[in-house]
């Protein structure tokens, strides 16, 4: 049984979101069609894929075509990416003034190689004095459209390079209105389990707003944290794959309402001919429905459903094939409670972080071209 919680709404400078929930960018996840449909699940923060600062300052076309917005979308919140801070503040004010973006999340969370190699993601934070310049860069190219800037990040490279207090700190000294954390460090990437305890120090040791990330796949896991770190509001990430409705379970629990009953196959096919339907308009017929096929298996997880409609749903190529194939599913048949609780996505097991040459030589000092380490290929 879930327990019900009464949580403020979160406020991020001029913003108030309520319920306290924040979608996660993901790449080749999170465009306008799934911040959409997660949206109507619920209220909350809607993050657009990370893009790149330098993308955006040299208008890259693959960069400037990710920022699309759905109309429900009253808050154009943008992930950016950016390891100098030159670059950085020049795409906040691009954002803001050019594409109406509210709010600016900052990326020092990625563990991917491509990323961190380049001294990013959740490399950067290890070097305090940069860190920081780009905070400031970044608060301050904000200021005049009074948009918030906030930061998530990683507890460290590995278990012998933390950093996310140091991190906290930094961003509230720099004037970012919140910070969260994914309590995992790089090295682990998305396997084992997140430590939340780390996200109940964070907040003791900051006083702007903590969101807690990590290992919540149902409304009741984000009550559990809430309760156990005292944090101000929740970041869903795999959570919600195949499964958009949690938000509307996050949105019940959080303003002390019982959740909703889980719902039958037939609802979840509802679902998904939504999602098929918001590619469609967002990319085209031909497009979209590529881009559904990753999502099939996360939506059946843990349903009957016979092996040679798995198999085509992912290679489905039409609106009108996709609605043959949903027709062959049972309606009826119940959600597998058995797989509530367990892990969606990306896990993996832990590996070396690639970091540039001699980065853990000290904690401040840059001595290379920040403008070459930038990457310019938007998506994550």
């Amino acid at each position: 049984m879930t327990t019900l919680l009464s949580v403020a709404p979160l406020r991020l400078g001029s913003l108030q979101i309520d319920p306290p929930v924040v979608l996660a960018p993901m790449a080749g996840v999170t465009n306008a069609a799934f911040r959409r449909l997660c949206a109507e699940q619920g209220a909350g923060l809607y993050v657009c894929e990370m893009i790149t600062s330098r993308g955006v300052v040299e208008r890259d076309e693959k960069t400037l075509n990710m920022l699309v917005f759905a109309d429900v979308e009253d808050v154009r919140s943008v992930q950016l990416y950016g390891v100098d801070p030159y670059y950085v503040g020049e795409a906040v004010k691009i954002l803001a003034g050019d594409y109406g973006v509210a709010h600016v999340d900052l990326n020092f969370g990625c563990p991917v190689p491509k990323v961190t190699r380049k001294g990013g993601g959740a490399a950067l934070p290890y070097k305090r004095g940069l860190l920081e310049r780009i905070l400031r860069a970044a608060v301050g190219a904000a200021a005049p459209y009074g948009i918030p800037v906030t930061m998530k990040t990683r507890k460290g490279i590995d278990d012998d390079h933390i950093t996310y207090l140091d991190a906290g700190r930094i961003a509230e000294d720099a004037g970012c209105a919140a910070i969260a954390l994914h309590g995992r460090t790089a090295v682990q990437h998305y396997s084992g389990t997140a430590d939340w305890t780390s996200i109940a120090r964070l907040k003791e040791h900051v006083s702007i707003p903590v969101l807690g990330n990590g290992d919540i796949w149902e409304a009741a896991d984000a009550v559990r944290m809430l309760e156990a770190t005292g944090a101000d509001g929740v970041v869903v990430g795999r959570g919600c794959l195949g499964r958009p409705w949690l938000f509307r379970d996050l949105a019940a629990v959080l303003s002390g309402s019982p959740p909703p009953t889980l719902p039958t196959l037939g609802e979840v096919v509802a679902m998904m001919r939504r999602h098929a339907e918001l590619l469609a308009d967002l990319m085209g017929e031909d497009r979209g429905l590529r881009d559904i096929r990753k999502h099939m298996a996360w939506y059946l997880k843990g349903f009957v459903a016979g092996q040679q409609v798995r198999a085509s749903l992912g290679m489905v190529s039409s609106l009108a094939e996709l609605d043959g194939l949903l027709g062959e599913l049972d309606p009826a048949q119940p959600y597998p409670v058995a797989e509530l609780g367990q892990p969606r996505g990306r896990q993996g097991s832990p590996r070396k972080v690639a970091l540039p040459a001699g980065w853990l030589d000290d904690t401040d000092g840059v001595t290379d071209d920040l403008a070459a380490a930038e990457l310019d290929i938007s998506g994550g």
